[in-house]
């Protein structure tokens, strides 16, 4: 089973999938939390299954295996995002690791994730404005959908925490989760995501590392880097005022050569030429 992967801290899609509309069962690497804007179907989650109608939430977390069935044409909205950017963006310090043990411990029940009538109306106006803002392309924007993500990722977790039990078992015997998130942890410290390096800090051998690396994501350690990395300076380019040298700085380029080289063989344009076609944001005075 080919498992997704996501090279930025969140993504967000607005998808429509049309009646009769089947997605085989996949899995994540990151978490995805699916609202339902119209439509009705099915949801499997695990061996969970239950009918989706508007207004429900769903958390996918990273090892579940899910697939939809669209009995009705349906709009949905995803948010997909990884522990990484829990860990920067949506909470203080100090909640950070109690955030995270609450959404990886999700108790899969069926049904919608949201139990709490009042945050079912708290978050159906969130959704509209975080699509709205996504679609509008205002200024701002990136700042006020930053803020809204959050809230939503809190929202979900208050939900998630009134019902789960008093223990959890967190499940940790699978390396690759492990070593995805320290990739993106040390994403801006070259020296540190070096095969020979994580080897050492996960007690496999080099060889060993590899295969195993490719056979949990269906791409090799280096193509992982490669495409985060890739990701994470498009959005530079197409969201923030940052010059190349403090990209180059940032991600541990050579120089600003190298990072153009980088980055014409992966997109076809230099980094000024995809920022020009591309920009999200006004140009600074």
């Amino acid at each position: 089973m080919k498992k997704q992967q996501l090279y930025e801290p969140f993504e967000i899609e607005i998808k429509e999938l049309p009646a009769g509309s089947i997605e085989t069962a996949h899995g994540h690497h990151f978490f995805e939390l699916a609202y339902i804007v119209s439509g009705k179907g099915i949801q499997h989650i695990n061996n969970h299954h239950c009918q989706y109608h508007p207004g429900h939430m769903f958390l996918i977390t990273p090892e579940d295996v899910h697939a939809l069935e669209v009995e009705t044409t349906t709009i949905f909205f995803f948010l997909r995002f990884t522990d990484i950017y829990i860990q920067q963006h949506a909470v203080s310090l100090e909640n950070i690791e109690k955030l995270e043990s609450i959404l990886q411990n999700a108790n899969h029940q069926p049904g919608c994730i949201l139990k709490n009538q009042t945050d079912k109306c708290l978050v159906k106006p969130m959704v509209d404005a975080v699509i709205r803002e996504k679609v509008n392309r205002d200024i701002y924007n990136q700042e006020l959908i930053h803020l809204m993500v959050n809230t939503l990722i809190v929202v979900v977790a208050r939900n998630i925490a009134k019902f789960l039990p008093q223990q959890t078992d967190e499940q940790t015997d699978a390396k690759a989760l492990d070593i995805l998130q320290y990739i993106r942890q040390h994403i801006f410290q070259p020296e540190k995501i070096r095969a020979e390096i994580i080897s050492k800090h996960f007690g496999v051998s080099e060889h060993y590392l590899g295969r195993y690396f490719k056979k949990h994501t269906n791409e090799t350690m280096q193509q992982f880097v490669m495409n985060y990395k890739l990701r994470m300076i498009e959005h530079r380019l197409q969201f923030s005022d940052m010059r190349i040298s403090e990209i180059v700085s940032e991600l541990g380029f050579t120089d600003e050569s190298h990072l153009n080289r980088f980055f014409k063989k992966q997109k076809g344009v230099s980094p000024t030429a995809f920022r020009k076609s591309n920009r999200r944001i006004p140009m600074s005075s």
